[in-house]
């Protein structure tokens, strides 16, 4: 398959915006707890969106609202709440560069779930992958800037990106990038809102400058890292499938990297190896085009 240069542009815009959601996370972590971060986060993409999500949720056939739901669960809802809680003990650069595993996820699920035959290279590419996050995991200890745990977290959030990766292709590949945006967010908002109004927000918002300023940030992250992201994103997979699609994370890490390094986290050599590894395990996953992986 020819990539088109929009495709390209749309690649490098994600890798811009989703690379800095991390420290952006970090930022709204100042003043919130993960819960309300989360939950303001998917109010601020889904209260813009649902102003055209109600009537294309309307629109689409009942048979895949199951489905939209579930892409929606897998790819925004649960994995907002899953780094916020996460970074709590884990740096925005490592947040960042263990995102990288998607494209691993994708591999592994399609062999187990859809039934989608690898090649020598994508299982070499797993395995290499695979160690170099146990380095990265395991180069702080259980303890210190970035908790083994919390990692695992992380590790689990990109699992269900690599699922939801397959579920659009899979099921939703012809639903326009758009309505499908806006009607998963839409799904997903009511929940969002009971989340935020029972995490104490109401309350605990007294309007301090301190709150304003992550407020801000999280309204960035939720307008053009979630709401945005995410049309483009689901438009890239449509256009390319979950292969082209999920090497945005080969760029992001670069992104939380350079923002991580501006703020002043710690990034050791262990990082860059076990960071290395995944890379090249990615690549390997993704060649030769050859073998073509399609979905059934």
């Amino acid at each position: 398959m020819k990539i088109s240069l929009q495709n390209w542009i749309i690649l490098g815009i994600l890798a811009l915006t989703w690379g800095s959601s991390f420290i952006l996370i970090k930022q709204g972590l100042v003043s919130f707890t993960p819960y309300q971060v989360g939950s303001l986060r998917l109010c601020f993409a889904g209260g813009i969106l649902a102003i055209w999500g109600i009537p294309n949720l309307i629109k689409l056939p009942r048979k895949i609202i199951p489905y939209v739901a579930l892409a929606g669960f897998t790819g925004n809802f649960v994995p907002m709440f899953l780094f916020p809680i996460a970074q709590t003990k884990v740096s925005s650069s490592m947040a960042g560069i263990l995102d990288s595993l998607v494209p691993l996820f994708i591999l592994l699920f399609g062999a187990t779930i859809f039934k989608v035959k690898g090649t020598q290279n994508q299982i070499l590419g797993a395995v290499i992958g695979f160690v170099g996050a146990v380095i990265l995991i395991g180069s702080d200890g259980l303890t210190g800037e970035n908790s083994f745990w919390h990692c695992m977290i992380i590790v689990f959030a990109t699992a269900l990106y690599g699922l939801n990766s397959l579920i659009l292709t899979k099921y939703l590949n012809d639903i326009p990038s758009f309505q499908l945006s806006s009607s998963l967010f839409t799904i997903w908002l009511l929940p969002s809102i009971l989340i935020l109004l029972f995490s104490g927000f109401p309350t605990e918002f007294i309007g301090s400058s301190e709150q304003w300023q992550s407020l801000g940030y999280i309204a960035i992250l939720g307008l053009v890292g979630t709401a945005t992201a995410m049309i483009l994103y689901y438009k890239l997979i449509q256009s390319t499938g979950p292969i082209f699609s999920s090497m945005v994370t080969y760029l992001m890490p670069i992104v939380s990297v350079f923002w991580g390094f501006i703020v002043g986290e710690k990034i050791t050599w262990l990082h860059i190896v076990g960071f290395l590894l995944i890379l090249s395990g990615v690549y390997l996953t993704q060649k030769p085009d050859k073998n073509k992986i399609e979905i059934q």
